[in-house]
């Protein structure tokens, strides 16, 4: 569990790192910039159709971890919307709760009820 809680630490560190950067030299206008590369049917906008559908794959899974709980859905947006910022914290969390047992980090927290 710890070289996944590394990793997950690096990607978090890097991506607000990285946020910042960009943020600073371009400004919040992001989904502008995002649809717009969608609209153009260029391979910026195939990279941004393709991450979309891992985010809306992500929020699935969250959603379903919570059993599709009013809470998970909250989460499960939140996946969708902030992407690996929210993603990287919520297993590292996630992983602590869960005691370093891999089932449990994936299928949640009530998987000994089945």
């Amino acid at each position: 569990m710890l070289p996944l809680r590394l990793i997950l630490s690096l990607m978090l560190v890097t991506l607000v790192a990285y946020t910042g950067a960009v943020i600073s030299r371009h400004g919040l206008d992001l989904l502008a910039v995002f649809f717009g590369d969608l609209a153009k049917v260029g391979w910026a906008g195939q990279f941004n159709l393709d991450f979309m559908c891992l985010l809306a794959l992500s929020a699935l899974w969250v959603a379903w971890r919570h059993r599709y709980s009013p809470g998970g859905l909250v989460l499960a947006l939140m996946a969708f919307l902030l992407g690996t910022l929210f993603l990287s914290i919520y297993l590292l969390t996630e992983s602590v709760r869960a005691r370093g047992d891999v089932r449990a980090l994936l299928l949640g927290p009530r998987v000994h009820d089945r």
